[in-house]
C-alpha cells in the first residue's frame, strides 16, 4: 500500500500485501469476503488473523447473509523496522499453514462449515505460533 494511502503511523507497517495473500490462496481468494489491513490499537504479538464466517442458518433469517459467509483475513501492523523479517516468516510458514487451513475447510463437513472458526498467528522473538479457535 502506498505511503499516501497508509493510514498508519510511520513507525508501523503491514507485514503482508494483498498480492502475498492472493498468491497464497489462488482460486480460494474468491471465498474471501473481507480482507482488512488493521489500523487500530497494538495487537500485541498477533500478526495475522483469519476466520471462517459461517452462514448461521439457525437464526431463521436474522443471521449473516449467505454472500457474507466465507473467510475474513486481518493483517495486523507491526513495527516498521521488523516488517521485512516478519514478512519473510509469514510467507515461509504462516501463509502455507493458512492455505492448508482453507483447503481443509473446503473439504470439511457441514458441521464444521456451519460453525464460525478463528485462527491466529503470533510472532514472539522471531518464533511463529498459531492457534485455532471454534
Amino acid at each position: 500500500m502506498s505511503a499516501r494511502n497508509r493510514r498508519l503511523p510511520r513507525h508501523r507497517a503491514w507485514p503482508l500485501t494483498t498480492t502475498d495473500i492472493d498468491e497464497c490462496l489462488g482460486t480460494y481468494m474468491t471465498r474471501v469476503t473481507d480482507l482488512r489491513f488493521l489500523t487500530g490499537h497494538d495487537s500485541g504479538t498477533i500478526v495475522l488473523g483469519a476466520a471462517w464466517v459461517a452462514p448461521n442458518p439457525r437464526n431463521h433469517g436474522r443471521g449473516i447473509h449467505p454472500d457474507m459467509a466465507g473467510f475474513r483475513i486481518d493483517v495486523h501492523p507491526v513495527d516498521a523496522a521488523e516488517r521485512a523479517a516478519t514478512r519473510a516468516v509469514l510467507r515461509a510458514h504462516a501463509l502455507p499453514q493458512f492455505h492448508e487451513w482453507v483447503t481443509q475447510a473446503f473439504a470439511a463437513d457441514d458441521t464444521w462449515r456451519l460453525t464460525s472458526h478463528q485462527h491466529y498467528w503470533r510472532l514472539t522473538g522471531g518464533h511463529l505460533t498459531h492457534h485455532a479457535e471454534a
